[in-house]
């Protein structure tokens, strides 16, 4: 059986995120029954959702007009790709405490009511099942476990939302300072061992 596994990169820079991120596929795809497929936020860049794109999913596929199904095809084709995965990959540097406006418009298309999620009695239900995350989290300082963490919680939230609730977490911190290095490397270590557990 083989393990489809979704590889999202979103670094404006190309730098030490976009490194981790290529470090796991090469030891995903050198394994049998691993299937790699990459999307580079940066290089297929969505537009920042807007109020017509938003008005489009609100009508019925068969109703809508041509500007209508180019829109709605932006979420309806990420939501797709998603679906077909067993295993999210997000490489993810941090920019102003928080993730990359580019990953926040592929959410933006994720995050969908009706289709991802669902509201309830009881709050929203996720509708994506039998997934799991894996995010490569590259920082220049160091702020994994302090009150300056957003960007962690903001994505497991997000995920969760969807039903993606088993998220496994790789840091490599510091990357501004002299540990570098030895950060970088100790990050790889980790990939090397997630990606004999996949």
């Amino acid at each position: 059986m083989t393990t489809r596994t979704l590889v999202l990169t979103s670094s404006i820079l190309g730098g030490h995120s976009q490194a981790l991120a290529e470090h796991f596929s090469t030891l995903a795809e050198a394994r049998d029954g691993l299937a790699v497929t990459h999307r580079d936020l940066i290089a297929e860049e969505l537009p920042h959702l807007g109020l017509a794109e938003l008005g489009s999913w609100q009508v019925a596929p068969e109703e809508r007009s041509a500007e209508q199904r180019e829109l709605a095809a932006r979420s309806d084709e990420q939501i797709a790709e998603l679906r077909e995965h067993d295993v999210l990959v997000l490489a993810v540097p941090m920019y102003n405490l928080g993730i990359p406006s580019q990953l926040k418009a592929w959410f933006d298309r994720i995050l969908r009511a009706g289709e991802t999620f669902r509201y309830t009695e009881q709050g929203p239900q996720g509708l994506v099942e039998g997934k799991r995350a894996v995010l490569l989290l590259a920082r220049g300082g160091q702020y994994a476990g302090t009150p300056l963490d957003s960007q962690l919680p903001h994505l497991k939230t997000m995920l969760g939302l969807i039903g993606i609730t088993e998220v496994e977490t790789i840091f490599a911190e510091g990357l501004s300072t002299r540990q570098q290095e030895s950060a970088l490397e100790e990050a790889k270590h980790a990939i090397e061992g997630l990606v004999e557990r996949l």
